[in-house]
């Protein structure tokens, strides 16, 4: 399932960070293992209450992408009624000084988030490759009812797929907001983007989205020194369509035969 409620989960982590930081006084890092926390339920409840019985009715996923498209235009109403439509920083980690490598200048919160980031990436790549749960995930996103039929719970491996995909959102949220400040805004803005990342890396297939994605954010960001920033998603996405005119399949994707 191409999943345009994306971006706003991005967004629902953000703010819920904010909330426990700023509202209810609990220090980022506390209050972000909390919005974990609650990201964990938020996506299981996502999929027992939407997903799953949409599914046993029999909806195909080009209704389904429609409705994430439905529930992204719901959750951002409900946030920016909540949380309004002005930016705000976390109460912790703002206006830090920068480090000063040579030429390479960075706020010590930004070299954090790499350091997650990349810690964080490696953890799902070895969850996929060793763990019985990713091996499961991985049979069920190549040919669900071949793993089902070899004892597989499949209702199980799509639920906690949710739960964990929300998650981790959630933590996306939390590190974006910490550079660029928390607005119901940005995870929509991102949502373009994100979808690039995957459609180049290759559909249905984890390190052909991290590995798009990551020529998109380079891509996005290394351009600025030529373009305006407003411009620059732009060039991303004109790189996305050259690409898939060479390889439609994207750089990981496995070409299909059709008709």
């Amino acid at each position: 399932l191409t999943n345009f409620a994306h971006g706003e989960l991005v967004t629902f982590g953000a703010v819920m960070a904010w909330y426990l930081n700023v509202r209810a006084g609990i220090q980022l890092i506390p209050a972000t293992v909390l919005a974990l926390g609650v990201g964990l339920v938020a996506g299981a409840v996502i999929e027992r209450g939407l997903w799953r019985p949409l599914r046993r009715q029999g909806m195909g996923l080009v209704a389904m992408m429609v409705v994430s498209i439905g529930l992204g235009l719901l959750l951002r109403n409900i946030l920016l009624y909540f949380f309004g439509g002005s930016s705000r920083p976390y109460a912790d980690y703002f206006g830090q000084r920068a480090w000063e490598w040579g030429p390479i200048s960075i706020a010590p919160r930004d070299f954090a988030a790499i350091v997650i980031s990349l810690v964080v990436l490696l953890a799902v790549a070895l969850a996929l490759q060793r763990t019985r749960f990713g091996k499961a995930t991985r049979a069920v996103a190549d040919n669900r009812d071949l793993a089902a039929s070899s004892g597989i719970d499949v209702d199980r491996v799509v639920l906690l797929v949710w739960a964990v995909g929300t998650s981790l959102a959630v933590l996306g949220g939390v590190l974006y907001g910490l550079s660029e400040q928390v607005n119901t805004r940005f995870g929509f803005e991102l949502l373009l983007l994100m979808f690039a990342g995957i459609t180049l890396g290759g559909l249905g297939t984890a390190y052909g989205a991290l590995l798009g994605s990551f020529i998109v954010g380079w891509f996005v960001n290394v351009s600025t020194l030529w373009v305006s920033p407003d411009l620059k998603n732009i060039g991303a996405l004109v790189v996305l369509i050259l690409i898939l005119l060479v390889r439609p399949q994207g750089i990981l994707g496995t070409a299909e035969r059709v008709g």
